[in-house]
């Protein structure tokens, strides 16, 4: 599994990478939104994990306009605020927060396994829609036009 990490900086970007390598995942560090849009474009992560405080304070409408990036599962963690603490997840679109300090490694891993296994799955589905759509040629159109009519 291909984690991007995203930091405000190098230092928590690395951090968050060796993190999630520790775990067994591919890990690849991006600091700020515009790092992370060419990163995701450049190696496909199955998850993204965003530094919650980047998070909150980073306009996103630039990495939800891609349709590939904006398919991605992100994960807001943190190593500072707490689950308990006022957040803005519930205004924002966060799905959630993992604060890091607290969970077992197994945990963390399960949760970003299931999110890449739930965005993985909805791909397919999108995809099997879209090969099963009928494909109408225009004759074919007019007939059905003139069968209204």
């Amino acid at each position: 599994m291909r984690v991007l990490c995203v930091g405000r900086h190098d230092f928590l970007s690395g951090h968050f990478r060796q993190y999630f390598e520790d775990l067994g995942v591919i890990a690849i560090p991006a600091v700020g939104l515009d790092d992370a849009i060419a990163t995701a474009r450049a190696v496909h992560p199955d998850v993204v994990v965003w530094e919650y405080d980047l998070l909150v304070a980073t306009p996103l409408a630039r990495w939800e306009a891609e349709p590939d990036l904006a398919r991605l599962p992100v994960v807001a963690v943190s190593l500072t605020r707490r689950p308990e603490e006022p957040s803005a997840t519930d205004v924002n679109g966060i799905g959630g927060l993992l604060y890091l300090p607290a969970l077992a490694p197994a945990v963390v891993l399960a949760t970003l396994q299931a999110a890449a296994a739930a965005a993985a799955t909805a791909a397919t589905a999108a995809t099997t829609a879209q090969q099963r759509a009928p494909t109408l040629s225009w004759p074919a159109m007019e007939r059905g036009f003139q069968s209204v009519q």
